[in-house]
């Protein structure tokens, strides 16, 4: 496809599709096949003031507006979403490679997180408490942060931007909104959606570019009072650094374990860990790169593993019978291939795959390691790829000693019949999200989702959206006609 014969699409500030005043564009590759899709805005510094000064403008109206009305636009969302829910699975198909019914998975969680946080509109809730004085009274109320920079991955770029949108919309806040450059055209698609919907103009303000040229200037304005990033550990600590006083929620990254113990069903198991470590060929921050399983049934489980992945079927995502979909790029597969390399140099056992695709796009079989210690580096780094290590052990004391020894803590699973084994993990594994009898992937969007230790800072969906994406005031009214004093000062 000629690069000339490509649409160019636009940044959307104030309500309108603006060129960059950089006059400099960039593409979006289909993974799949790795031709262009399209042109877009390689904006700059004085794109975002621009964005900046128009959320600025729109942010008293919009803040002033009571939370049930902006609900009414977020409900006009959900319906335009559904509509176009088909159509939105497909550009993400074409742009980020995911296979289909994954793909349509996405789109369904912008539905229903614009749903959920929709509802909160008649919410919002803050809390009462008695006083210690007489004739006072205490509260507090949701109040909006302002203006708020969100700055998505590729990984979901329909549903990620939708877990940080509706609740920031919600709240009452205007919004600078830079998706990922490698699925920019997935956060084109789903802005025209609200803007569609009616939102006000300069609520929302889009921009493309890369993350030197626009996602630093947002990290580091000064009018822009909070920060929401999804992405690497690397630039969530950069971020955490340059974003001074601003709130700032992070996402970052994981290296997730299932837990196998002796008494498992090993079918069920078996499905969970190939969605947990193939499902979005493994490019999820969720995904299931370690397996820790009991050392009695792990010779049984290796060779169910390998059997049904011997079976799974590389192509393009658009295709029914596709089981995993390329890679988000070239750099992504020659990642994966260095440490498939790399494990197999530490003394891990190859059981299957280990190397790309046949084929053109960036395609990446799925790889099984056995014999894999806890220390070494595909059992401790993130690779963002189809690849999972299995760690033998003795018991469940030693199954949560492996799984908590890696820097990060987002989530995790066990697969077993015995209750004091699920309740031990439950209470003991270092992570946000423990899962009993099923993967590491699946969070619904009206619980919590994040993770400790380098996971992460923040908390999104669910009754915590709310709370990353508002700031808490508290209210003394007192009636009592006179001065009263606290602590018991006479």
């Amino acid at each position: 496809m000629r690069g000339d014969s490509l649409k160019t699409y636009k940044n959307f500030i104030g309500g309108k599709w603006t060129s960059s005043c950089s006059k400099k564009t960039f593409y979006s590759l289909n993974p799949a096949t790795e031709r262009p899709i399209g042109s877009f805005q390689d904006s700059s510094k004085e794109d975002l003031d621009l964005a900046v000064t128009s959320a600025e403008e729109a942010l008293h109206s919009w803040s002033d507006t009571p939370a049930p009305k902006r609900a009414e636009i977020l409900f006009k969302i959900v319906e335009l979403l559904k509509k176009d829910k088909e159509r939105l699975a497909k550009l993400e198909v074409i742009e980020m490679g995911k296979v289909y019914k994954e793909a349509a998975g996405d789109v369904q969680e912008a539905i229903d997180i614009f749903e959920y946080m929709a509802g909160e509109g008649r919410r919002l809730f803050g809390h009462t408490t008695p006083s210690e004085l007489k004739n006072k009274f205490n509260a507090t109320i949701r109040i909006p942060i302002g203006i708020v920079g969100i700055i998505t991955p590729w990984n979901f770029p329909i549903a990620i931007p939708s877990w940080k949108l509706a609740p920031a919309l919600i709240c009452g806040n205007t919004i600078i909104f830079k998706p990922s450059s490698y699925t920019p055209l997935c956060g084109i698609e789903l802005i025209k959606i609200l803007n569609e919907a009616g939102l006000p103009k300069g609520v929302v303000n889009l921009l493309t570019g890369s993350g030197e040229r626009i996602g630093n200037p947002i990290i580091r304005h000064p009018k822009i009072k909070g920060i929401s990033f999804t992405g690497s550990v690397e630039t969530g600590k950069f971020i955490r650094k340059n974003a001074e006083l601003k709130k700032v929620g992070l996402e970052l990254g994981g290296k997730n374990a299932i837990i196998i113990m002796e008494d498992a069903n090993l079918d069920l198991a078996l499905e969970g860990v190939l969605w947990g470590a193939f499902g979005t060929t493994g490019q999820r921050c969720t995904a299931a790169s370690r397996v820790i399983i009991h050392e009695k049934v792990a010779k049984t489980f290796e060779k169910m593993l390998v059997n049904k992945t011997k079976k799974l079927k590389l192509g393009s995502g658009i295709m029914h019978n596709t089981d995993i979909g390329p890679l988000i790029n070239k750099s992504a597969v020659e990642k994966v291939d260095y440490y498939v390399n790399l494990g197999i140099s530490e003394g891990a056992k190859l059981l299957y795959g280990g190397k790309p695709g046949k084929t053109k796009g960036f395609f990446y079989y799925p790889t099984v390691f056995s014999n894999v210690k806890p220390d070494m580096r595909i059992a401790q780094e993130e690779i963002f790829g189809p690849v999972v290590a299995i760690i033998k052990i003795k018991d469940i004391n030693e199954a949560i000693k492996v799984c908590n020894n890696i820097k990060y803590g987002l989530s995790s699973s066990i697969y077993t019949e015995n209750m004091a084994y699920a309740f031990k993990a439950i209470n003991k594994i270092e992570s946000g999200i423990t899962y009993v009898n099923a993967s590491t992937i699946g969070a619904e969007i009206h619980l919590p989702f994040g993770g400790v230790k380098e996971t992460g800072s923040s908390r999104e969906a669910g009754w915590a959206g709310i709370e990353e994406f508002s700031e808490e005031k508290t209210i003394y009214i007192d009636y009592s006609g006179k001065l009263q004093k606290a602590q018991g000062i006479e």
